[in-house]
Order: structure tokens, then C-alpha cells, then sequence
């Protein structure tokens, strides 16, 4: 994310001060960059708000429409938003195609152009999801979410360890893969999309249930714990071996993060409450708060765990403070801007192409993938049943809300390609598997909730809401 950052506050620095650089050849394109940034983030708008009106009207959660808007317009038909980490290039884009017929750009112009604006969107998505988090942190509530915590825990480790050991397990046995290959899919298949789930729980009112808690909590911890696997089978794909002091260094970092952050809240709470009512200029509530989620964020990405999980701690922190009602309603136009920005980007990535069983070299990679999208799907419901003294509970919401892989299966993926552990069709089987789990949860986990207690058998227990 850093280096996202960087080449965005250069390219802001370039688009700023044309006359101090108008020797080097990137101030010639500055003004075109931010036109293809304006381009692109109508683009964005407009598939989102398209997609999210004709999913809430089709009585779906919102966030699948903004998903398969982002299919629309991303490399599996449109072309409009494509990146250049996913394999595309200037020429594959149909906006830098429209730039270039514009301005009589050359091809080195176009390159620079469309690597600048893709950087752009990217940092601009992942502020999205920080911001995402924070807003999630903030409807959380800390104390009945650490009510739910053994539970949330326990969902979490068995998330992470049933589809990792039936699917390396499974691939070795059935398919004759490599161990290490076949560890790395398993890796693959623990992730778990706080973004995607937290927020279709947000849409259909479900945030605050008992469900819902469960979820958000375990969907956290496996995100700690998704680090520490990807750490793991990294090491493995590079050495061969796993480095143990980084495996114990993530896992005491990780722990203390979390637990040292909401601790600290307690003190930090009445500090920040007496900033904010001394300030008198507009955003006397909004830019502390954000302010602090941003540095939360940064702790947590320096110390080598998410950034977002800086920013759900710091929304927990600040949920408890008198303000927390103001400052909801503040964050949400923050929220409307840049989080569609994700979930768009997230669906533009998701190439369906693997998907096409005309390709000779899809074939044998949809086969692995039925597979590993039953894996994906079972060893994340049967976290349902692994929730303990809590009768009357909707144990398959619970299962449900756990199997969007999302952004993170795309990040094990990525990785994988890269160490060139993964031959192609495996390689296309961990995409598939990401792209169907991600766009299946969302209408499944509505579903779910909104099944009747009568046809269920169990009911769904909501927690009060705290003032």
C-alpha cells in the first residue's frame, strides 16, 4: 500500500506543479493523467450505482450489484477498469484507447498515463476499504462483540484449518499434486473477505445480531490468522522451509496489536472527545476520528499485518465515546465516495475468462476448481456448528457469512503466480474459486437470514441496541 501511496503523491506532486517539471517528459501527460483518473472514476460511479440500484430492486444486497457492475466494466467485458497487476496493458484498456485518439498520444504516453491512473485507483480503493472498516468498527459494539469472542475465535481456527487440510489434503490424494502446490491452494481457501461479508450484514440490518458479532469478530481473527498462513506458504514457496521467528513474530504482533489498541481505547476516549469540543472549524469531529483510523492503519501496516485491521480497532475505540451517533452519521458520505471504489475494483479484477471450458487450458483447471470450490464453501459452513453455548443460534448464517474469499483469495493467488509454485491450472482453479465464492455469499447469506424460524428450526438472536 505504501508504494501505491507514493507513486500517487508523486504523480499529485507532478499534476500540481507543472512548471517547476516541465523538463521531464511526465509533466507533458500530468493533465492527462487526471483526466483519466475523472474518466474512470465516472465509470466507477456508474457501475456502482447502476449495479446497486438493480440488485436492491431485485431484493439482493446492493454490494453484489456493485460487484458484478465492476465484472462489467473490468476485464471480463468492457475493458473501461483494468490493471496492469492482472496481466493488462495500456492497449487492453478502452479508456486509454479513447485518450489516445483524443490527444495523438504515443504508445510510451499512453503506458505512463495508464500505470499512473491505475495506481490511483488502487490506493483510492484501498482507502475504501479502510474506510469501510472504521465504519464497521464503529457499528460494532465492543462489548457485546467481546461477549461473542470465544465463539468468533473458534469459528475462526476451524475457518482456517477444515478447508486448508481438506483441500491440500484433498489435492495430493485426488489430483497427485506436489505438496507445496497443493499446501498453497489450501493456504488460498482460508481466507475469509471481511469487506464483503461486514457489509452485506450492514445492508440487511444484521451487523448487530449475535450473527452477526460472530462473524465480524472470526472474520478479523482469520484475517490475522490468513496472514500468518500466506506467511508461511510464502516462506515455503521461496526457501523450501518456514522461517519460524517471522511465523512467532506475526503472531505476538498481531495480538498485542489488537489487544493493546482496545485497551488503550479506554484512555484515549475522553482525550479525543476533548479535542473535538474544543475545535470550532467544520470536520471538529470527522478529521480526528479519521485522522485516528489512519494512523491505526498505518501502525498495523508497518508492523506487517492489514491496514484495515488498524482501522476496525480504531472504529471499536471510538465506538465508545458519547459521540459515536454524530460521528456514524459524519462517516457515511465518507464512506458512499470511496467504498464503492472497492467493491467495483474487486469485480473488475475478477477475470471470468478462467471460467470458459472452450479453452483447452481451462479444462483441466475447472475440474481442480469444483473441487476446491466445494471445499471453499463446506469447510466454511461447518464453522457454523463449531459455535458453543449459544441455543437458538443461526449456525448456517454464521457458516454462510464465512466463504467470500474476495480481495484476499485474489492476494494468495497473486502470490502464487508469481513464485511460479502454481502451474496453470491450478493457478486458474484458486481464481475460480475466489470469483464464485465471492459473488455466491452475498445472495446465499441473505438468504439464509432471511429464512422463516418456522422452515430453519432456529431463530436468529439480535442483541439489543447500545446507545
Amino acid at each position: 500500500m505504501l508504494s501505491n501511496l507514493d507513486c500517487f503523491l508523486s504523480s499529485a506532486l507532478r499534476l500540481q506543479t507543472p512548471s517547476l517539471l516541465a523538463t521531464t517528459p511526465e509533466s507533458e501527460y500530468g493533465s492527462w493523467v487526471l483526466a483519466s483518473v475523472l474518466l474512470t472514476l465516472v465509470v466507477v460511479y456508474a457501475a456502482s450505482k447502476l449495479g446497486g440500484e438493480l440488485s436492491k430492486r431485485l431484493n439482493l444486497p446492493p454490494v453484489l450489484g456493485e460487484l458484478v457492475g465492476g465484472v462489467v466494466v473490468g476485464v471480463s467485458a468492457l475493458h473501461l477498469l483494468v490493471f496492469p497487476e492482472s496481466g493488462a496493458t495500456a492497449e487492453g484498456s478502452a479508456i486509454m484507447g479513447l485518450l489516445q485518439s483524443l490527444g495523438g498520444l504515443d504508445a510510451a504516453a499512453i503506458t505512463h498515463i495508464f500505470e499512473s491512473q491505475s495506481e490511483v485507483i488502487s490506493v483510492l480503493a484501498e482507502l475504501g476499504v479502510i474506510v469501510l472498516l472504521f465504519e464497521i468498527g464503529l457499528e460494532s459494539d465492543l462489548r457485546e462483540l467481546s461477549k461473542v469472542g470465544s465463539q468468533a475465535a473458534i469459528v475462526a481456527v476451524v475457518g482456517v484449518a477444515a478447508p486448508f487440510l481438506l483441500g491440500t489434503v484433498g489435492l495430493v490424494m485426488l489430483f497427485h499434486s506436489p505438496v507445496i502446490p497443493a499446501i498453497f491452494a489450501g493456504a488460498a481457501l482460508t481466507a475469509t473477505s471481511i469487506g464483503i461479508t461486514s457489509k452485506v450484514l450492514s445492508e440487511l440490518g444484521h451487523l448487530k445480531s449475535t450473527e452477526g458479532q460472530i462473524i465480524v469478530g472470526a472474520a478479523v481473527i482469520d484475517d490475522v490468522l490468513g496472514i500468518i498462513v500466506l506467511a508461511v506458504v510464502a516462506s515455503l514457496a521461496k526457501t523450501g522451509e518456514v522461517d519460524l521467528l517471522n511465523v512467532v513474530y506475526l503472531i505476538l504482533s498481531a495480538s498485542g496489536f489488537l489487544l493493546g489498541s482496545i485497551f488503550l481505547g479506554k484512555f484515549f476516549n475522553q482525550s479525543f472527545v476533548a479535542i473535538a469540543d474544543k475545535l470550532q472549524t467544520r470536520g471538529a469531529l470527522l478529521i480526528p476520528a479519521i485522522t485516528f483510523a489512519f494512523v491505526m492503519a498505518f501502525l498495523a501496516n508497518v508492523i506487517h499485518l492489514e491496514a484495515i485491521l488498524g482501522a476496525f480497532a480504531a472504529g471499536l475505540v471510538l465506538d465508545e465515546t458519547d459521540k459515536r451517533k454524530e460521528l456514524d452519521q459524519q462517516v457515511m458520505p465518507v464512506a458512499d465516495l470511496l467504498v464503492p471504489i472497492f467493491f467495483v475494483t474487486v469485480g473488475a479484477k475478477a477475470d471470468l475468462g478462467v471460467l470458459n471450458p472452450a479453452i483447452a487450458e481451462n479444462r483441466a483447471g475447472l475440474v481442480i476448481a469444483a473441487f476446491l470450490i466445494t471445499v471453499a464453501i463446506v469447510g466454511k459452513v461447518v464453522t457454523g456448528w463449531a459455535v458453543f453455548g449459544k441455543p437458538g443460534i443461526n449456525r448456517l448464517a454464521i457458516g454462510v457469512g464465512m466463504i467470500p474469499r474476495g480481495e484476499v483469495g485474489l492476494v494468495f493467488a497473486g502470490i502464487g503466480s508469481a513464485s511460479g509454485v502454481l502451474d496453470k491450472p491450478l493457478e486458474a482453479a484458486i481464481i475460480m474459486m475466489v470469483i464464485l465464492t465471492t459473488f455466491l455469499a452475498p445472495p446465499l447469506l441473505q438468504l439464509v437470514l432471511d429464512e422463516p424460524e418456522e422452515l430453519s428450526g432456529e431463530g436468529t438472536a439480535t442483541l439489543p441496541a447500545v446507545d
